[in-house]
């Protein structure tokens, strides 16, 4: 349903699932074993898997909280995207990288929920992707002490909008781990 035309792959986008930015998310080591079981499953059905990875003033590349979960491992022929700001396609090589493998729908995973995922969801359908959230595989930290609903509400409130997102040829949606479909139709 992508408006990209010569797109028909889907892709899994792993984002930020790095130690310090999952380190206190809401039901981190379940939503990593989400992240876990997914990976597998997209490797075992030659699904590209995309690796983004943050950094900025409080998270330093190259640093121990930088580095992607002790949990998952990206391949050495798996794509690593570098970025700097929420979303995972502003000043970065993802588009390009996309193109290249003919993918025109995503399957999301990660953290925050609230930040990048957000951003990186509405990134990917402005610029014409199909993009799926999926529901148990992203976490946020309570910042609640800030005035933000509890962590739970944030994911829960994230997943309920996001299933009815679309946008003409384009639409969102959200799924559980064990209904993840990593054909052409979500």
């Amino acid at each position: 349903m992508t408006t990209l035309t010569n797109r028909p792959n889907t892709a899994l986008i792993v984002v930020d699932v790095q130690n310090d930015v999952v380190q206190r998310g809401h039901e981190r080591d379940a939503v990593v074993a989400n992240v876990v079981s997914l990976v597998e499953r997209a490797r075992s059905e030659q699904i590209p898997v995309v690796w983004v990875q943050h950094s900025d003033e409080d998270l330093a590349k190259g640093s121990d909280g930088w580095q992607i979960v002790p949990e998952l491992a990206p391949s050495d022929t798996e794509p690593l995207i570098d970025k700097n700001y929420g979303d995972s396609f502003e000043d970065t090589t993802l588009e390009s990288v996309l193109s290249d493998l003919g993918v025109g729908r995503l399957v999301v995973v990660g953290a925050q929920t609230d930040a990048c995922i957000r951003s990186t969801l509405h990134g990917a359908i402005t610029r014409g992707y199909d993009a799926t959230l999926v529901g148990d595989a992203h976490t946020t930290d309570d910042q609640s002490e800030w005035g933000a609903p509890p962590p739970g509400q944030v994911i829960a409130h994230t997943n309920l909008y996001w299933k009815y997102q679309s946008a003409p040829g384009r639409k969102g949606g959200t799924v559980e781990t064990k209904d993840v479909d990593f054909g052409n139709s979500s």
